[in-house]
């Protein structure tokens, strides 16, 4: 289904599609209510037949789209109109982290874990309003331009896990991901999430899966019966903690794994401070039954019933006979060797925790004042950072921001700082006279000078050229909050007929002029191998965009040039000169008659040989597009340069 150029929902004009996968395909579509560009993503046909299917779709996209989270790809709606299902969300400018790691290959560890953080933090939020994703993999992670993780795909994630595996007998998703009970079909919760989290971290530390066949069923096995390679042993410069979580996070045994994303962001962020620490517990170690082990002391304290039967004669005195009393002083030594280490050990442990500043809990200082932060850290040794930031969500002297991010039961030492920002409140900005401009300055001026947003409006105007503004609002003067939008009413002019322009990128030559009759359209040729020859590459006004008629427009086509061939004649004797004679000696012997010639194309070599210097008629053929540059060189000397048409019918350059 094709439905580039139709308006769905009556709002979301689709302009062009920019993704496609096994569910839905993604359009770059324009909110002609909000003056945005959203994302929009269509369910593909084959699934608009289910009815159960479409039903759970509906509930989990809307339980989505009330998730709101700096990491998460936000949902902005969810509709349908005649046989089109689509949810609208967040257009997100980066790549997917799969496309980083197919670029980079392994990835710096601290960079891989700050990643790690922000999608547990993601699936945190998820988790605690009971959205499951089900699909965590590097292909729905989003690495922002500025660096910052956008999970996507939630709520679908349940809805296809549900459904379609009964429809179609088929498991959605990628099984190089799947958790174990995934792979078999069971139950899957939040814990699911996190093996497949580690399943990533894996792959971003050592540029590979964990497991990997040529069925996706020999994989599904593989992740419900054999245990990963460790990564720290694919690359040694992993640090012994983030090895340890991420073998913890993958345990096959859900009881193994951490049971919530917030222990694993606990760790994660340890792991930063304390990359080699062992702080990484096993739940296998809470799961051990006590035992009792004997000791030496109780080995040798087992008597014969001889002997106690001699105790019960002698009065107990049997430490007198010279064995038993051996046996008692080996216990002795033994006992003092044995305690000289534990005794050293503590000892030790003592003298260097005398030393080290104590740990404290990281309070949560997010909605406190500065004053309020500072008294509850005020018995503690921890100072605070501060910086100021305007933010309309929160009110003026509130903090919305700490780092370290405060996690429950986290400590931190005494004598560290911790970095806060204080919001400023709603910035405000006082508004200029924009009526009389040109709609283009009036924008600039709105946009960058003044931080609003412009909902641009059209109105003919017998007394005012197209073009220009004729009213605004709020008017010259008023104060008004940054970010928020100005109206302005554009003069169209007389009333020129207006067009909007096609999206024809793509289109050939001939198909893009039709088109864009009505406008004055301007051929431009520019060459780009990796493109189909013939077809649009660029259009110089946006698709979508109301122009007057007869507006001028530029289209850049691909015009791939053919690489042609040209003969050279090369009169070599005429070209050295009086350096081509050949001398002789006494005897009649020629001295030096020959030399090297090479021939260039562009400064690449495409001839080289050995001729005598009196030779008149050398002949060499050369390729490349246009016009080259033909270089002569005699013995890597250059005696000639000529420029070389190779565009036109039957080219020969003669050279003399």
């Amino acid at each position: 289904m094709n439905i580039v150029g139709k308006v769905i929902g009556n709002r979301y004009e689709i302009l062009e599609k920019i993704g496609e996968g096994g569910m839905a395909t993604v359009y770059r579509a324009k909110d002609n209510v909000l003056k945005r560009y959203v994302a929009v993503k269509v369910l593909r046909d084959e699934f608009i037949t289910d009815e159960e299917f479409i039903r759970r779709f509906n509930t989990e996209a809307q339980s989505a789209a009330s998730l709101t989270h700096p990491n998460i790809v936000s949902i902005f709606d969810v509709g349908h109109e005649e046989n089109i299902y689509y949810i609208v969300m967040e257009l997100v400018q980066g790549k997917t982290l799969k496309e980083i790691i197919n670029e980079d290959g392994v990835l710096p560890w601290k960079w891989s874990v700050n990643i790690a953080i922000q999608v547990a933090s993601a699936l945190e939020t998820a988790h605690k309003n009971n959205i499951i994703h089900r699909d965590i993999k590097p292909h729905n992670i989003i690495i922002t331009e500025d660096g910052i993780a956008k999970v996507t795909d939630f709520g679908i994630a349940k809805a296809v896990s549900n459904s379609t595996i009964t429809a179609f007998g088929t498991t959605i998703g990628s099984v190089h991901y799947f958790s174990p009970e995934h792979a078999r079909g069971g139950f899957t919760d939040a814990k699911s999430d996190i093996y497949s989290l580690g399943v990533v971290m894996y792959e971003m530390l050592t540029g590979r899966v964990p497991f990997d066949a040529d069925t996706p069923v020999s994989i599904a096995l593989k992740h419900m019966q054999e245990k990963p390679v460790e990564p720290i042993k694919l690359n040694p410069s992993i640090p012994y903690s983030i090895n340890k979580i991420i073998m913890k996070a993958m345990e096959k045994d859900i009881s193994l794994r951490y049971q919530n994303a917030t222990e694993l962001l606990k760790d994660l962020s340890m792991a930063l401070k304390n990359p080699e620490g062992n702080f990484v517990k096993s739940n296998a170690e809470s799961m051990q039954y006590t035992q009792r082990v004997p000791t030496i002391g109780d080995e040798v304290n087992m008597e014969s019933d001889d002997k106690k039967e001699y105790k019960e004669k002698t009065g107990g005195h049997v430490s007198k006979h010279p064995k038993a009393k051996k046996i008692w002083i080996t216990v002795i030594i033994v006992c003092i060797i044995a305690l000289i280490p534990v005794i050293g050990f503590f000892g030790t442990q003592l003298l260097l925790e005398a030393g080290q500043p104590k740990d404290v809990n990281l309070p949560n200082l997010v909605g406190k004042t500065l004053n309020e932060a500072k008294a509850l850290l005020s018995n503690t040794q921890i100072t605070i950072e501060t910086e100021e930031e305007y933010n309309e969500e929160v009110e003026e002297g509130q903090i919305f921001y700490q780092e370290p991010p405060y996690i429950e039961g986290y400590q931190v030492k005494e004598n560290s700082s911790i970095k806060v920002k204080i919001s400023k409140g709603t910035e405000m900005v006082t508004m200029k006279k924009v009526v009389g401009m040109k709609f283009e300055e009036a924008e600039a001026l709105i946009e960058n000078e003044l931080h609003l947003k412009i909902e641009k409006k059209e109105e003919t105007s017998k007394t005012v050229e197209a073009g220009v503004v004729i009213k605004q609002t709020p008017e010259e003067g008023e104060e008004v909050k940054v970010g928020s939008t100005v109206e302005v009413t554009v003069s169209t002019g007389t009333g020129i007929k207006q067009l909007s322009v096609p999206y024809v990128i793509g289109d050939t030559e001939a198909d893009a002029k039709k088109k864009l009759q009505g406008l004055d359209v301007t051929i431009v040729y520019e060459e780009d191998t990796t493109k189909v020859d013939g077809r649009v590459l660029k259009q110089s006004i946006e698709a979508g965009t109301t122009v007057d008629e007869k507006t001028k427009i530029n289209i850049t086509v691909n015009r791939i040039e053919a690489i042609k061939t040209g003969i050279i004649n090369l009169n070599l004797k005429s070209l050295l000169g009086a350096n081509a004679q050949i001398d002789v000696d006494e005897e009649g012997n020629e001295i030096n008659p020959t030399v090297g010639l090479k021939i260039t194309v562009n400064d690449e070599v495409v001839y080289s040989s050995t001729h005598r210097k009196d030779e008149t008629n050398i002949t060499a053929n050369v390729s490349g597009k246009g016009t080259v540059t033909i270089k002569i060189l005699v013995d890597d000397v250059r005696i000639d340069m000529k420029q070389f048409d190779l565009s036109v019918e039957n080219p020969v350059l003669t050279i003399d």
